[in-house]
């Protein structure tokens, strides 16, 4: 089995710049996911976040997860559980507008680190964005703008904790499912594992490695390209020893911003064929993807298809 993609950016500054170019494209069309090294977020900040992350869940999350898992009767289950996930989360939005002021039992150091955190991040998400659409042939910012909508991208946090769990062949820490929306950045547990995505009909491990940021590409990527970048399936596998930090930061549209493929890579053949994605609004498809998450996302195009006449183009069509 090939390796998976870890790509070091610092090279895309020197004379490997286009070896870097190519393997961002190689990533973006065969994995879906790569992982970032050199990607100008101090190691040190990335400490502080996992730190104050780990901390905030043992004083504030692990006890309730207990008892959760008690109330339930997880612990003693003797078949799969296919309608819940083995993870403690809460949520943080940081686009169009903040609520991180407003998440009950964070102490004011960790929302001022987490600010700043989702600054880094969604600074990164732009950059690759640009990247992609140098690599697509796309116009520069052509992807920010697509999302962009009438109040800018949506962009949001889910910060997960995967206690160990007694039975992970019966329980997921989170099921299989393609993310919804444009980017996903994750900071990850560089001790324990548990991420895994589907290529090729294996589930392969994401590597946990040391202040790296794992990049996966969501259902509107697809869209927007028509197919040449695809959303791939990934899951979290719940281990018996050791919890595992995730922090997944989500570069999505706006709601209202209207998404279809980019007219330059529609082929004449797909058209024909009638082979082009849908266009609609995301919040249409978000709303869509609420009830559908863990499950194909196949019919969740065509579902969408099936409206997307009444949907009307925004400026960006001329973009």
């Amino acid at each position: 089995m090939e390796n998976f993609p870890i790509i070091n950016l610092e090279k895309l500054n020197g004379e490997e710049r286009k070896t870097t170019m190519e393997q961002i494209k190689d990533a973006c069309e065969n994995w879906g996911f790569f992982e970032l090294v050199n990607h100008s977020i101090p190691h040190e900040f990335l400490d502080t976040v996992e730190k104050m992350t780990k901390d905030h869940y043992r004083k504030c999350m692990e006890q309730r997860f207990k008892e959760l898992v008690a109330s339930k009767g997880l612990e003693a289950v003797q078949a799969e559980v296919n309608d819940m996930d083995w993870e403690s989360t809460f949520f943080l939005r940081h686009l169009p507008v903040s609520n991180i002021s407003e998440i009950p039992d964070l102490d004011d150091e960790y929302r001022k680190v987490m600010r700043e955190f989702a600054k880094q991040l969604e600074k990164l998400a732009e950059e690759l964005l640009d990247l992609l659409c140098e690599n697509l042939g796309l116009e520069k910012g052509y992807l920010k703008k697509a999302f962009y909508g009438s109040k800018g991208p949506t962009f949001g946090t889910k910060v997960s904790n995967y206690p160990p769990c007694p039975k992970p062949d019966l329980i997921k820490g989170l099921r299989a499912h393609t993310d919804a929306g444009g980017i996903i950045l994750l900071f990850q547990d560089d001790k324990v594992s548990g991420l895994q995505l589907l290529k090729d009909g294996h589930w392969i491990d994401v590597p946990p490695m040391r202040h790296s940021i794992v990049i996966n590409l969501g259902d509107q990527l697809e869209v927007i390209t028509n197919g040449k970048y695809k959303s791939v399936l990934h899951r979290v596998i719940a281990q018996t020893d050791g919890t595992r930090m995730s922090i997944a930061s989500f570069y999505n549209p706006g709601s209202d911003a209207v998404i279809y493929p980019a007219p330059t890579l529609v082929e004449k053949e797909a058209e024909e064929k009638n082979q082009v994605y849908p266009k609609f609004v995301f919040e249409d498809y978000m709303k869509l993807y609420a009830g559908l998450k863990f499950q194909a996302k196949e019919p969740r195009f065509e579902a969408m298809k099936a409206v997307e006449t009444t949907v009307t183009l925004g400026p960006i069509a001329t973009a």
